[in-house]
């Protein structure tokens, strides 16, 4: 089988395509087709062993992908040759055939894409689990989301919607602007490519408070991180939350005295985490998450595909911040 892996820590352009053995599955484990493979930003940062997981080299990255089961193990008895299904592994995807434990394996319907299902449950799952378990979002309540044409943020737009808030989408552009728009958002907040210094942070807090009508935001989903941090922060609401899911633009640095005088909370949002810890919430979750795809409420915004030598470009697109949606890696046709 090929696979595009890291043998040596650096960029996207570092990784290599190479040939391996077919892996074979153990007793709990199916071994899979791997047909497609979504391209997310702990990608850019595993690669670099930035991420809190530092993988044995060489490995593949790619934490989110789908395929098609070719092989069971002894013990496993609820898959079979055949079954369509995703995964979310951490790292592991961008390979032609790659064995996981059978627990981990979402089965998908089979009128969903291969690109659909390797784009839908890590991005929506953690947005649904951010949104509603975490953030407990309420009827009529603003929300603003930064990062909002990425495709964390395109699915926030889509089940902040579900959920019946006032959704507010922040985005760099006029162009992300429209796309956001035209997946549901109620208003849009165009903020600067960087925010740098305190006059430049107190103006977009003031600029988000105006798009509130003065009242301020409920709860902020911010994938971005940096200075819109605290930005976002100063404009919250009293009782509001601050949902903690990336740092594409860096680590924020923020001042508690806010936190305090705003009675608000900033909440961790690490789906990994609970998805180790509690399986059987973690499926209920895809289950809801599968229904909203097959009413049409909920779709990945898939924007760019790549064959699997080209992985690497598919996540300087992420590292650089010029993806739009999903960006999919097409591993096998």
């Amino acid at each position: 089988m090929r696979a595009l892996v890291s043998t040596s820590i650096g960029g996207p352009d570092q990784l290599q395509l190479n040939s391996f053995p077919d892996p074979v599955p153990q007793a709990h484990e199916v071994l899979v087709d791997v047909k497609a493979c979504g391209v997310n930003f702990p990608d850019t940062l595993i690669i670099r062993d930035q991420y809190q997981i530092k993988p044995e080299r060489p490995f593949a990255p790619g934490g989110e992908w789908a395929g098609v089961v070719v092989q069971v193990g002894a013990a496993v008895t609820h898959l079979k040759p055949g079954d369509r299904i995703a995964a979310t592994t951490l790292y592991g995807g961008m390979c032609e055939r790659r064995v996981v434990d059978a627990s981990a394996c979402i089965p998908i319907p089979d009128a969903m894409p291969f690109a659909d299902a390797a784009s839908f449950f890590l991005t929506y799952a953690t947005t649904y689990y951010g949104l509603k378990l975490r953030g407990e979002i309420k009827r009529d309540e603003t929300l603003l989301i930064l990062g909002a044409t990425g495709g964390l943020g395109l699915a926030a737009i889509e089940l902040g919607k579900y959920f019946g808030a006032r959704v507010i989408a922040g985005v760099s552009s006029e162009d992300k602007a429209a796309i956001a728009k035209s997946a549901g958002a109620d208003d849009v907040l165009i903020y600067p490519r960087s925010v740098e210094g305190t006059e430049a942070v107190r103006a977009l807090s003031a600029q988000i408070k105006q798009i509130c009508g003065g009242e301020g935001v409920d709860l902020v989903y911010d994938s971005l991180g940096g200075s819109y941090t605290e930005a976002a922060l100063r404009a919250m609401r009293r009782y509001g939350r601050l949902l903690v899911i990336g740092f594409v633009a860096g680590i924020p640095k923020v001042p508690t005295n806010l936190i305090l005088l705003k009675s608000c909370q900033l909440v961790g949002v690490s789906y990994g985490g609970f998805s180790r810890q509690d399986s059987m919430g973690h499926l209920d979750i895809c289950k809801a998450l599968i229904t909203l795809y097959q009413q049409n409420i909920i779709r990945p915004h898939i924007t760019a595909h790549f064959p699997l030598e080209r992985g690497g470009e598919a996540i300087s697109l992420l590292e650089t911040r010029q993806a739009i949606g999903k960006i999919v890696v097409d591993v096998q046709s």
